[in-house]
């Protein structure tokens, strides 16, 4: 195990379907010209930080989110790093989801013809083995991707449950640093934004 490793998450620039509060897995959109403006000032905080490895997830907002930032030569496409797959409340936002499913919670409910909170657990461990592996102890690793995969990606490196995802927020364009206090996992820095 690499002790002492850091995963970086970055999470991708807005898009219209962020900004709108649509459920976004899939479609793959593009970033809006303030998700753009976002990955400059991205590029800016990250300029003159090393990382051993740069993974990102194959759908465009992350792959460009990437690109701007300065890191688009160095990534690697992970398919682990794909947003969680809503199934049919794909370009959905929760209201109207939830005018149909009272109460519905992407957290608690079934996902039909999508993946289980648990299911994207398992990508994610995937995701922080291979990031592990991939940086020696005290490295820095660099993630792409989305809000809900890198919640859970989170919830997993401090060894919770996929759902306890929920217990944490992410702004487009944000920065959260996972590592170590001795030997425990941590959250270092968690969401920091730009604005």
């Amino acid at each position: 195990m690499s002790e002492g490793t850091q995963l970086w998450l970055m999470r991708h620039g807005e898009t219209e379907w962020s900004l709108s509060g649509q459920h976004t897995s899939r479609t793959d959109i593009p970033l809006t010209e303030q998700g753009r403006r976002r990955a400059e000032e991205l590029r800016d905080y990250l300029k003159g930080t090393a990382f051993d490895a740069v993974f990102t997830s194959p759908m465009q907002r992350a792959r460009e989110t990437c690109e701007i930032a300065g890191f688009g030569s160095q990534a690697v496409v992970d398919d682990g790093l794909k947003e969680w797959d809503y199934g049919i409340y794909e370009g959905r936002t929760t209201p109207q989801i939830q005018a149909e499913v009272p109460g519905w919670s992407v957290w608690k409910d079934p996902i039909i013809n999508g993946e289980t909170a648990e299911q994207v657990g398992v990508r994610a461990d995937g995701v922080i083995a291979r990031s592990l592996a991939a940086a020696p102890a005290g490295g820095k690793v660099a993630l792409f991707a989305h809000a809900h995969i890198l919640r859970i990606l989170a919830a997993r490196w401090l060894l919770l449950e996929a759902t306890g995802g929920s217990l944490f927020t992410l702004g487009t364009g944000s920065v959260s640093v996972l590592g170590w206090e001795r030997n425990s996992r941590v959250i270092t820095s968690w969401n920091r934004g730009f604005e």
